[in-house]
């Protein structure tokens, strides 16, 4: 432990042995009079008093000799009490949460030994700064439940240098026993997922132990947890733009074949297989936000579930002309796929249908457009690239 202080309590009578005279020994009848009573207690605090760049996870209190008493953590500008609490044994103090980056903290313990000797201990000390220490943002979420296509996904808010590192320190594994691999997409991103998509009902856990490592320039990570999910059903849905159908398989069964209307012929879809990343009962859609002028601005697209990062969702359509339905007849979208809807999206349709019975992390493929094949970084479409090619770089 860093800043580990050696306290020693005095006791007795320590008046010193030699009474001026010369001779060995001094006077008296020798009891006691050399005695000093010590406390067994070392109290160690992990952030040296003073210091700077301090764990936002581990930092803590240990005692050897003896057990913790109090601890008491501040907020060194505030005053504000951090929660906390002591090991059953009482010799370890931790914060109830991980603490803020570039945060000056104080730290003051008591510590007592057999004898009901006590000692005390302080350390005032600042967390790594934000400059100088790096995290990711990751998807899904802990206790979720999603889609068998439903990647893991870091995004750094530093580009990284030592990608191998940061790669080595974080481990998915899934109880179906499938081996899981991490793929880099530049310099902030890093995914992973199975060779083929994962097993309906399986756990996944990710095993996230960056705490400390020297990953981006000049910058340490800070989050060190662990994160589980669960694979939901199998949902995968086919798009046949030929025929303007989407076909919905779920568990190996085809449950239902809707009308769907693709893009036209000036703004095709994208072929490939995309994932579900996002629901939205009702969302606006901006032509001028996808470089596409003022071709559209409708400010209540129903039951919309996006597919890439680029714009491209599965979304209902209130919109079309009555008399002319497009639904499995013709594409006449700006490359989104396009499903019968009401507006405020609550009617008995099939857009309703579809998102009420998809979840994020379920599979979409197009084929037969015109299109070429979405990029696999576009969204959490990582599926479109073979897993020659995505192991081939997965210690970079």
């Amino acid at each position: 432990m860093v800043g580990a202080l050696s306290l020693t309590a005095c006791g007795g009578n320590n008046s010193g042995d030699n009474d001026g005279k010369g001779g060995k020994g001094g006077s008296g009848s020798g009891k006691g009079s050399n005695s000093v009573a010590t406390s067994a207690v070392r109290i160690a605090i992990s952030a040296k008093d003073g210091s700077a760049g301090a764990s936002v996870n581990t930092t803590g209190v240990k005692v050897s000799g003896g057990t913790l008493t109090d601890v008491r953590m501040t907020v060194a500008e505030t005053g504000a009490a951090v929660a906390g609490a002591v090991s059953a044994d009482g010799r370890s103090w931790q914060p109830a949460r991980q603490l803020e980056r570039g945060t000056r903290y104080r730290i003051a313990a008591t510590a007592k030994d057999a004898d009901g000797r006590t000692q005390a201990a302080d350390s005032t000390f600042t967390t790594v700064s934000k400059a100088n220490s790096f995290i990711g943002t990751y998807t899904p979420d802990n206790g979720t439940t999603v889609g068998v296509g439903m990647p893991v996904s870091f995004t750094f808010d530093k580009a990284i240098s030592d990608q191998a590192a940061v790669r080595s320190h974080i481990t998915v594994t899934s109880s179906s026993g499938q081996e899981v691999v991490g793929h880099w997409f530049g310099a902030q991103r890093l995914d992973f997922r199975p060779e083929e998509y994962w097993k309906a009902g399986s756990k996944v856990t990710m095993k996230i132990d960056l705490d400390g490592v020297k990953g981006a320039n000049g910058a340490v990570g800070v989050q060190k947890k662990t994160v589980s999910f669960t694979i939901g059903r199998s949902q995968v849905s086919t798009v046949d733009v030929n025929t303007q159908t989407m076909t919905v398989v779920r568990d190996g069964q085809t449950v239902k074949s809707i009308p769907i209307s693709a893009g036209a012929p000036e703004f095709t879809t994208y072929n490939g297989q995309m994932v579900i990343s996002e629901k939205l009962r009702e969302t606006r859609m901006d032509s001028r936000t996808v470089d596409l002028a003022n071709a559209y601005d409708i400010k209540d697209v129903p039951n919309a579930m996006r597919l890439t990062t680029s714009g491209t969702f599965v979304h209902g359509n209130y919109w079309y002309k009555k008399s002319n339905p497009p639904f499995g007849r013709t594409g006449m979208s700006h490359g989104c796929v396009g499903l019968r809807d009401e507006q405020g999206g609550q009617g008995d349709t099939p857009a309703k249908w579809f998102f009420d019975h998809s979840s994020i992390g379920d599979v979409v493929i197009v084929k037969n457009s015109a299109d070429k094949q979405v990029a696999p970084d576009n969204g959490l479409n990582g599926w479109n690239m073979s897993w020659s090619e995505w192991t081939a770089a997965s210690d970079a």
